[in-house]
């Protein structure tokens, strides 16, 4: 059996070699280009429907709206609060507030006359009722001043300001617009 001759072992050496490169790059190229055409439907799942579309800006007149009165609307389903504030309440609330997040007025508020909130607690999300001078939480007893800053409770920070713009003195815009 030493006496055998060892047969070579045959390679598959392919005969063209650029052949097997371009079926190689073929094949990375299909896919490549599944995998693009998997993932894109879920990608585009992420973009807004067009009923949040729809719901991107809320517009709301100011008209009747008396100093001293708020009037609440709907935007992206949350309440939004717009307060027309009197002289007094605005010089009362001029300047840094007080309590666990202290912000000036005027970083608040676009004009003095008119605040403008989202109406949710941020606390766990109730909605403040209005009480004499103060917006008061009934859930755990969050209370925020005139310019929507919180002063005592459990509450972590201020109510939030939505984006809004005056389109003119009567009129104001809340949200942006999508492009």
């Amino acid at each position: 059996m030493a006496d055998e001759k060892k047969k070579p072992i045959k390679t598959k050496n392919p005969k063209d070699p650029q052949r097997r490169d371009f079926l190689t790059l073929a094949t990375g190229v299909v896919a490549s280009t599944g995998a693009v055409a998997a993932t894109w439907p879920f990608i585009s799942s992420m973009n807004p429907s067009t009923d949040v579309l729809a719901n991107a800006t809320s517009e709301a007149s100011l008209k009747g709206i008396r100093a001293g009165e708020v009037k609440t609307i709907e935007w992206q389903g949350k309440p939004i609060f717009i307060f027309h504030r009197q002289e007094k309440q605005i010089a009362t609330m001029e300047g840094r507030g007080e309590g666990f997040d202290p912000e000036n007025d005027s970083d608040r508020v676009k004009r003095p006359d008119w605040l403008v909130v989202v109406g949710i607690c941020t606390h766990l999300g109730c909605v403040p009722l209005r009480k004499k001078e103060v917006w008061f939480c009934p859930c755990h007893g969050s209370v925020y001043d005139n310019s929507g800053r919180v002063l005592v409770g459990p509450a972590p920070r201020n109510l939030d300001i939505p984006d809004y713009k005056f389109i003119d003195p009567d009129t104001i815009v809340i949200g942006k617009e999508q492009v």
